[in-house]
């Protein structure tokens, strides 16, 4: 079971951390991480299978030694049912949190920021709106106010005639430089933010 609705939610914008997954128990075979665990009082095996971001899933009848796949239709009740898909997500979801990490934004330009943030300052993104979960920010640690956002949006709502989704960062700066720094062609007054504090960068290279 490859890509189903229940993995697909609960692994999306997510990477494995290769490092955990072994404390977590998964054995290593060349570049493919696998597990397996007794579910429901032992009548089920699940076995999980990882390579790079792809999630191999399969639940098997101990009774029988079939895979048992009911739990995933759409159109499947009962409470039998209901208990082995519960097992399932919650097995999935614990490996997740403790194994993954978030992986939401793609450009090169964006990973270099995150790693760069990370090893000057040890700063991580916060991930502070559910409804909105491609959109992050930094905060200093000393006043708790934000100095940076991640964000993914349609290119006109910076001003870029497109409705092509692009990462952007949101940096605070100097008030008295905002005006010559702005040129609404590579840098643009702050996305969602105080205009007069902040500014708006593509992540596409426009700027180095």
């Amino acid at each position: 079971m490859m890509n189903n609705k229940i993995s697909e939610r609960i692994f999306k914008y997510c990477k494995p951390n290769f490092t955990k997954l072994l404390e977590y128990g998964f054995a290593q075979s060349n570049d493919v991480y696998s597990y397996t665990v007794e579910i429901m009082d032992g009548q089920f095996a699940m076995n999980i299978q990882i390579s790079n971001s792809d999630i191999f899933t399969e639940i098997i009848d101990l009774a029988t030694n079939e895979p048992y796949t009911l739990f995933l239709a759409d159109d499947a009740i009962g409470s039998f049912v209901g208990d082995v898909r519960t097992a399932y997500e919650n097995t999935l979801s614990e490996i997740a949190e403790k194994c993954f990490e978030k992986s939401i934004f793609k450009s090169h330009y964006a990973q270099q920021l995150i790693q760069y943030v990370l090893d000057t300052y040890g700063d991580k993104l916060e991930f502070l709106w559910e409804k909105f979960p491609d959109n992050a920010i930094w905060r200093r640690t000393d006043n708790k106010k934000w100095y940076g956002l991640l964000l993914t949006v349609a290119k006109n709502k910076i001003g870029i005639p497109s409705e092509e989704k692009i990462e952007i960062i949101d940096l605070r700066v100097n008030p008295n430089h905002i005006d010559t720094i702005v040129d609404n062609k590579t840098i643009f007054n702050g996305y969602h933010m105080n205009k007069k504090h902040w500014i708006t960068i593509c992540l596409d290279g426009s700027v180095p």
